[in-house]
């Protein structure tokens, strides 16, 4: 039975969401406590690994459950629960306890041909970022990056809306071997919130290590006028990293959301998706 599960998380005590031996993840703590429900190990697969320090609002993710551990699931509830796997998300809240810092939101039976990888159209990511204008929340030092010095958020935006397509983002990914660094870039904008907070909203097919944040990054450089406008498509055009710009720190950033086509196209958008890395 596969299940998928709806997640949030504060990243700043995580080192990053994959698991790892003897270190705090988001995954190995999720894990451990649906472990503990259903009786043996599971394994997770999600929508977007996250790095140490990003948090998440709307991460996804499936797990497989064979048949004794579906079997404890609906066991607890008898006959008469119309949704046991409605239950999961519940259950592993009360495994987590009531303050911790992994939430699963929901979690309901997948679509068939659902992979929460794979299946996945899109990934959004936002940014929030304080200069001197909006100050200093403490209330919000976990989520949220300082800049010292005030920020031309339209022109933060407009060179943003410069890297919008299907290109090489070589120059803002940190290179992993064998992995292809095309990505397309499908909305890039910023903005400052109703607290005058800066917001950038980024949206791709996907996304390669600490794109996000170098493209923030660049951005910032362009509001503090140390970088023009074009230079940030001249930057990625060049397709090699550069000290032109600070990738900047990962407790700004959360994931907020995974787009998915139409159930009945689930398994097709799976097969396209791990056709094209293969062929990577």
């Amino acid at each position: 039975m596969r299940i998928r599960l709806d997640i949030a998380y504060d990243g700043t005590h995580f080192r990053g969401w994959a698991r790892q031996p003897t270190l705090r993840t988001v995954q190995g703590t999720l894990e451990q406590a649906l472990s503990r429900i259903v009786g043996s190990e599971v394994q997770f697969v999600v929508a977007g690994r996250t790095d140490a320090g990003v948090h998440a609002s709307g991460q996804v993710a499936h797990v497989d459950l064979d048949e004794e551990q579906w079997g404890r699931i609906e066991s607890r509830h008898g006959k008469a629960s119309v949704d046991p796997a409605g239950s999961i998300a519940g259950r592993m809240r009360g495994v987590l306890g009531a303050y911790s810092d992994v939430t699963v939101t929901r979690s309901s039976i997948a679509p068939e041909g659902f992979d929460a990888r794979f299946s996945a159209v899109w990934r959004r990511y936002r940014y929030r970022l304080a200069d001197e204008e909006t100050g200093f929340d403490p209330l919000r030092r976990l989520d949220t990056t300082s800049f010292r010095g005030r920020l031309d958020v339209q022109a933060m935006d407009a060179a943003a809306r410069t890297l919008i397509g299907l290109h090489d983002f070589a120059a803002y990914c940190k290179p992993r071997e064998g992995a292809t660094t095309i990505r397309t870039l499908l909305d890039y904008r910023w903005e400052r919130d109703e607290e005058g907070v800066l917001i950038a909203e980024v949206k791709a097919d996907a996304f390669c290590h600490s794109m996000v944040r170098a493209l923030v990054g660049a951005c910032v450089a362009v509001g503090d006028g140390r970088l023009g406008i074009d230079e940030v498509v001249a930057l990625r055009d060049a397709l090699t990293r550069t000290s032109a710009f600070k990738v900047l720190a990962a407790r700004g950033l959360a994931l907020v959301e995974v787009g998915y086509p139409a159930d009945d196209l689930l398994t097709l958008r799976a097969e396209q998706t791990r056709a094209r890395r293969d062929s990577e």
